[in-house]
């Protein structure tokens, strides 16, 4: 069984941007469940860097990579949607380009130090780069979104599939950049997946209580996937203004967008989400690199208004607590 490891089925999801730490991924194996490192928009040194740490503190991890995207984005649509936002913020932004974010580089560090568990965002990889990480003894997860990308995952025998349920903070783990999105409640997608392919599944998507883990492992789930959860844990990478606007609740919901990154992502529904949500294309990761000037200045400025606040539908539930009390009330809850 891919989970017999871990003392409780619970396990830290990967927040690319700073929000997943080494310190956050070791807290949480070293409290029972599994932390995941995400190696998504990093440089490969400071991968490696994350990698020994959890190497060292003798823990069970796991790191997240994305998987590159080839798509088509509409040039004329980015410029003018460029042009626009250097209007309205006193800055030039740089050219729109794409990235493979190191992606042949972290497949040789997960490689290269043996990583326990390597999971897999916005795709799923070839069948011989799968079996390259099993050979040394990786347990490889793939996110999907549906029972068509579970099949694939399936098919290119992956060790165990993360649904992301709609309700999910953060990016959309979709194969392709689309604006189908399917919203069935979690439990009913984990039962329809579960019918379709004979494989381990992690539930994800909205998940901050004990009640909503149990009620997903009775629902088939072998191991329940939380992200918003631990923003605000002490050992989290999370900027003081991004903790401060969920802990005092400066926002009352959250939204899909792709205005920071060109890829739908939920957040809270901020100033900046309202104001360009019919202008920005799809053309990920193009507008990610595009608009991280305005992000950075914003956090800067220490204004929520032009930041990717990225978070699941059960925000107002999240509890700033370092992670041993977290997981405690957790399992307690869930009777685990």
């Amino acid at each position: 069984m891919i989970f017999s490891g871990l003392r409780y089925p619970i396990i830290q999801a990967p927040m690319a941007g700073g929000v997943s730490t080494a310190k956050l991924a070791i807290a949480v194996s070293k409290n029972g469940g599994l932390g995941f490192l995400a190696a998504g928009y990093k440089t490969s040194d400071v991968l490696e860097t994350e990698i020994k740490a959890c190497i060292e503190a003798n823990v069970l991890f796991g790191v997240n990579l994305f998987v590159p995207s080839n798509e088509m984005y509409d040039e004329v649509a980015l410029q003018t949607y460029k042009n626009q936002l250097e209007k309205d913020f006193p800055m030039t932004l740089p050219a729109p380009k794409w990235s493979d974010d190191e992606w042949f580089q972290k497949l040789d560090l997960v490689e290269k130090y043996k990583a326990p568990f390597v999971s897999f965002t916005f795709g799923c990889p070839e069948k011989q780069i799968i079996k390259r990480l099993q050979k040394i003894g990786c347990q490889i997860i793939v996110t999907v979104t549906n029972t068509e990308e579970a099949k694939i995952a399936y098919e290119r025998a992956a060790n165990a599939i993360c649904v992301q349920g709609i309700n999910a903070g953060g990016h959309r783990g979709t194969f392709q950049n689309t604006d189908s999105v399917n919203y069935e409640p979690l439990h009913e997608l984990i039962i329809k997946v579960k019918n379709a392919v004979n494989m381990p599944i992690i539930a994800a998507g909205g998940i901050m209580t004990g009640q909503q883990i149990k009620m997903l492992l009775i629902a088939g789930a072998s191991a329940v996937q939380l992200g918003t959860a631990f923003i605000c844990c002490d050992e989290s990478g999370t900027n003081k203004v991004y903790k401060q606007v969920l802990i005092e609740g400066h926002f009352t919901e959250t939204e899909l967008t792709r205005t920071f990154t060109g890829r739908l992502a939920r957040g809270l529904s901020n100033d900046f989400m309202k104001k360009y949500k019919q202008q920005a294309p799809k053309a990920y990761p193009a507008l990610h690199y595009m608009t991280q000037p305005i992000r950075q200045e914003a956090i800067k400025n220490e204004n929520p208004q032009a930041m990717s606040l990225w978070a699941g539908t059960g925000f107002k539930m999240i509890q700033p607590l370092p992670v041993k009390d977290l997981l405690e009330k957790l399992v307690k809850e869930a009777n685990l």
